[in-house]
């Protein structure tokens, strides 16, 4: 489908690409990974158009369509989430005027026998064609589906794109390009805007879409769960394997033994030969054979280990003055923005050396909750910060707040005091930044660097209180492993904000799941948690939510979950009756379609033309079932609606 032939670019003085060739087939489901700067996301900017190489050719066939979601975007627009995710569909929306302007043509005519009259109706039963195999017959119920599958409640359907956080409007972008239903979706970094339960969402439909889909993310849940082929970027080469991200790693270290193995064997050869010909070279006898071992050495094809890039993040926290016992302690918290309440009357403490885990889904108050414990927002309520007590704060946009008109370099200089402005160069060598790279803008850095070079700056001073909302986020696998185990080795208090069970796995011993405006403690790391409700993973805590399920605790009495148990049977026999109405209106609406296709064609034959009463007829008869057509749709729409309430 795409073609990608000797691609080359260098940046920096080095290639990011060196001459680097791959097809990108009609449905494949390809992971794109590497380092962080490796040139993932200029890949993707090449693909799109947005950037060209400097060697090589990319083609691209013209019935081909791309929709690209960048890791960040300048989005402004004075539309509802509604109208802007619609206006993407300019085909479905230039049909539908098409469709008006003629049908009040035709009604404006009286002489059905004209030639223009008959190729009127032919070109509205075309155009009705098209607008159903787009999908405009559902566009609305299309719309909702992926609006309410991204995270969006109704309510927010008619609120102004521009109430909405950057990360909730960049989920307006990625509906948008999920409805148009483009060849080939490229997607960088697409799970750093998402919950649990959209990202659940967003898997699912993508593991079933019908198009090509090349995705940037160092989510491995998220890569496994969606891909059916790896392409990693190594120092300007490629390595592209037909598996998902998990197997990918395992068949390539196989790789590396086996070629390893196979290097040593030939130099053990090489070795031989060499040690042959010195020992027999003036040796009369033996020349022919030498010479022979000789052409044999010229002609052996030797086996070169693989140039990886091993540099990793070394830091470690430096050892924080002790605090008093209790570091926070926060009573009846609430907070309102404006006339939404996200937080009610939430108790809270924490004490010197806890790790703990908060969790659930997006708008649940997480972020917020971090915010004021930083005593970075405002609330009602009371917070005791205790002795000694010095806060670090990281925040999920901490990189988009870094001076992008800075250097690297300048960065940490202009924040840095005392004795660490001696260290500053060797604790950016820590976070990958040395040589040349120190003097590079913040605005050309990678978001895996920016985020590198805002955890750096934490290390300025001797934290003892560290508040992480969402710290993986750009973070490239091995840096994020880096972290872990800073974290762990960390002797101060620590709040972790994150959807990433795998970071979150043996670094917490206490989790609190925040839902309806309020927190639940539970003792014990993430695994004991999951384990307490038999859950798998933390997406199932996300499916619950979906499905309106209740976490029963052990202490519930039984006449209580008998209730929920009737209630559940109750939802769903009305759940299967809704059901069985919406495929019979579906065949209905099919056998309505079919009816108007049949007149489309009738009203373009000879049998037409010739006879007048049957033109009347049969234009009536289009009329009504029009008009059927028409109510059938909206009962169909407004039965979803109920069976999508039921479903929650």
């Amino acid at each position: 489908m795409i073609n990608i032939s000797n691609l080359s670019i260098h940046f920096g003085g080095h290639y990011l690409f060196d001459n680097i060739s791959f097809t990108i087939n009609s449905y494949d489901k390809i992971g794109l990974i590497g380092r962080n700067g490796t040139g993932k996301t200029t890949l993707l900017k090449i693909i799109v158009g947005l950037e060209q190489p400097e060697a090589g050719m990319i083609t691209i066939p013209n019935n081909i369509t791309i929709g690209y979601l960048p890791q960040e975007m300048n989005l402004n627009s004075n539309k509802t989430i509604y109208e802007e995710t619609k206006s993407a569909l300019t085909e479905i929306q230039c049909l539908e005027e098409k469709i008006r302007n003629v049908n009040q043509t035709i009604e404006e005519y009286t002489d059905f026998n004209s030639t223009v009259y008959l190729s009127l109706v032919q070109e509205l039963a075309d155009l009705n064609e098209r607008f159903r195999l787009l999908g405009g017959l559902s566009l609305n119920a299309e719309i909702e589906k992926v609006l309410l599958g991204l995270g969006f409640d109704r309510q927010d359907f008619h609120r102004l794109m521009n109430d909405f956080s950057g990360g909730w409007q960049m989920r307006v972008e990625l509906a948008k390009i999920l409805l148009t239903k483009p060849s080939i979706i490229l997607l960088d970094e697409p799970t750093n805007h998402l919950d649990i339960e959209s990202i659940q969402w967003l898997e699912d439909y993508l593991v079933d879409y019908n198009g090509a889909v090349i995705i940037v993310s160092h989510d491995r849940n998220f890569l496994d769960k969606v891909t059916n082929r790896t392409i990693e970027i190594v120092k300007g080469k490629i390595y592209d394997i037909n598996v998902p991200y998990s197997q990918y790693v395992k068949l390539r270290n196989e790789q590396k033994e086996q070629i390893y193995s196979a290097y040593l064997n030939q130099q053990k050869q090489i070795k031989e030969i060499e040690r042959f010909i010195e020992r027999f070279r003036y040796k009369a006898t033996l020349a022919s054979r030498v010479q022979s071992k000789i052409k044999q050495l010229e002609k052996l094809e030797r086996i070169e280990i693989e140039e990886e890039d091993l540099s990793t993040m070394k830091f470690s926290f430096p050892d924080p003055l002790p605090s008093g016992k209790i570091v926070c302690e926060a009573k009846k918290i609430t907070k309102y923005y404006g006339d939404k309440c996200v937080l009610h009357n939430i108790d809270f403490e924490i004490e010197r050396g806890a790790k703990v885990a908060f969790v659930g889904k997006n708008g649940e108050g997480k972020s917020t909750f971090s915010r004021i414990l930083s005593q970075n927002e405002s609330y009602q309520g009371s917070l005791l910060i205790g002795y000694n007590v010095l806060i670090g704060y990281y925040s999920q946009n901490q990189a988009e707040m870094l001076d992008e008109n800075l250097t690297v370099l300048e960065t940490i200089d202009r924040i840095a005091t005392g004795d660490i402005r001696l260290k500053i160069r060797n604790l950016l060598g820590a976070f990958l930044f040395s040589g040349d790279s120190v003097s590079k803008k913040v605005k050309v850095l990678s978001g895996g660097e920016k985020s590198r070079l805002a955890l750096a700056r934490l290390l300025l001073q001797p934290i003892n209180f560290l508040i992480l909302d969402e710290p993986t986020s750009h973070l490239d696998m091995p840096a994020k492993d880096v972290l872990k185990r800073a974290l762990l080795d960390y002797k101060g208090t620590l709040i972790v904000v994150s959807h990433d069970r795998d970071f979150l796995n043996g670094l917490t011993n206490k989790t609190y799941y925040f839902k309806d405006k309020k927190i639940k403690e539970y003792q014990g790391n993430i695994n004991y948690f999951l384990e307490k409700y038999k859950l798998d993973n933390l997406n199932e805590i996300e499916r619950n939510n979906a499905s309106n399920k209740t976490l029963i605790s052990q202490n519930q009495d039984l006449s209580k979950v008998k209730s929920e148990r009737l209630k559940k049977k109750k939802i769903q026999k009305e759940h299967n009756r809704i059901k069985k109405q919406i495929e019979k209106l579906e065949n209905e609406i099919s056998d309505i379609e079919i009816k108007l296709e049949k007149l489309g064609e009738f009203f373009a034959s000879k049998e037409f033309i010739a006879n007048i009463k049957k033109q009347n007829e049969k234009k009536q008869e289009f009329d009504n079932l029009s008009t059927l057509l028409s109510s059938k749709l909206e009962e169909w729409s407004s039965l979803n609606e109920i069976l999508e309430e039921l479903e929650k």
